[in-house]
Order: structure tokens, then C-alpha cells, then sequence
């Protein structure tokens, strides 16, 4: 198993030493990867998208060779996850502030996003939540950060957790988003999760 993680910006090394608690809690052997150039997208099984400035990481996507093979890959079926700004980047609509800012989108997963959602008042905070993760509500202790959320979604685009402001978590086949960051936890069930769908690919 070759889990790759996005190394353009963001929480690479936490997405990573998650990950690999995660394949020693399921009993796998693997590894995880910084990736930062376009071939080495053809080289893993699953990819993460960690958070960070959203603009910022779609152009050194591009600038990288990543953007499209990313792209091509995720559309192939393999399991791509974004954490709060990879969310951004995996939603096919953006709110004012992503066309303000000109950020090319994967596009990937069915819905629509406000990119801050919270506000400067609430910039950081962390709270238990209610997650449907692997078809059961759980619950879970969420750490968000400037947090996007999802106002809309269409198709076969399925709600995992919502708060008030909006949907903090969804799933379309392959494609896990989440609002929060998982990596600044020592729960490791959503890498867990999502390593799993790769194994089963």
C-alpha cells in the first residue's frame, strides 16, 4: 500500500505519521509518501490533500505537473482526501472568494463550498461532532482551523457530518472531504477509513 500526501503546503508530516498509525492499526504494510512532482502521482494508490491556503496549493498543483494527474487518477477511481483547504480544491463550486481569486478547482466531488465559512471570530476551535463513518454516526473530536464548509450538495455527493454553518464532511465514491483536520488528532479512524477503500479498490 502507497499512500501519497500532497507536499505543496499544509500538515504534510502529521497526514503522514496518521497514516502510518492508521496501516499499523489495521494490520498493513505500507508506506507514505511525499509527493510533489506529477509522476509520482502515478506511483501511489491513494492520495491526500492536505489544508493550507487554497489558492496557494491549486497553483503549485499546477506549477508541480500534479493538478492534472491528480485529476486523471481520482477519475480513474483512485481515493483521493481532502482536509479543509483540499476540500476547497475538491468541490466543482466555489463561493466569490474562489473566483475572486482565480483558483482552478479539481472539481471532483459534487457540491458547493463557502471557503470561510466561520469567520475571523472563529478561527480555530475543536468540538465533538456526530460522523457517519463507515455507514455508522459516531462520535468524534473535530479540530478546525478556518474552515470551509459545504453549502450544496448534488448527485451522488453524501453528507458525513453537519453543523449549522453547513456540511463539515461528505463522501462521492472515491473522494473523501472533511472541513477539519483529522491529522491534529490521535484518532486515526478517518485515515483508517480511507487507507481501507484503497485496500479494496
Amino acid at each position: 500500500m502507497r499512500i501519497g500526501v500532497a507536499a505543496v503546503q499544509g500538515a504534510v508530516s502529521e497526514h503522514i505519521q496518521a497514516s502510518e498509525k492508521a496501516l499499523e492499526m489495521l494490520g498493513l504494510e505500507g508506506k507514505t509518501y511525499s509527493i510533489r512532482r506529477g509522476e509520482q502521482v502515478e506511483e501511489i494508490d491513494c492520495l491526500i490533500l492536505p489544508g493550507g491556503e487554497s489558492t496557494a496549493i491549486s497553483r503549485l498543483l499546477v506549477k508541480f505537473g500534479m493538478f492534472d494527474k491528480i485529476r486523471d487518477r481520482a477519475l480513474k477511481g483512485m481515493p483521493i482526501m481532502g482536509t479543509c483547504a483540499g476540500l476547497v480544491l475538491l468541490s466543482k463550486f466555489g463561493d466569490e472568494e474562489v473566483e475572486k481569486t482565480n483558483t482552478k478547482l479539481l472539481g471532483l466531488m459534487d457540491c458547493a463550498v463557502n471557503r470561510n465559512a466561520f469567520g475571523r471570530q472563529k478561527e480555530s476551535f475543536e468540538m465533538d461532532i456526530s460522523l457517519v463513518l463507515e455507514g455508522t454516526p459516531t462520535k468524534y473530536h473535530a479540530v478546525f482551523i478556518r474552515a470551509p464548509v459545504i453549502t450544496k450538495v448534488y448527485a451522488d455527493c453524501k453528507v458525513l457530518a453537519e453543523l449549522p454553518e453547513g456540511i463539515v464532511a461528505a463522501k462521492q465514491g472515491n473522494v473523501f472531504v472533511f472541513s477539519f483536520h483529522p491529522e491534529l488528532t490521535e484518532d486515526y479512524r478517518i485515515h483508517a477509513w480511507f487507507i481501507k477503500t484503497a485496500v479494496q479498490k
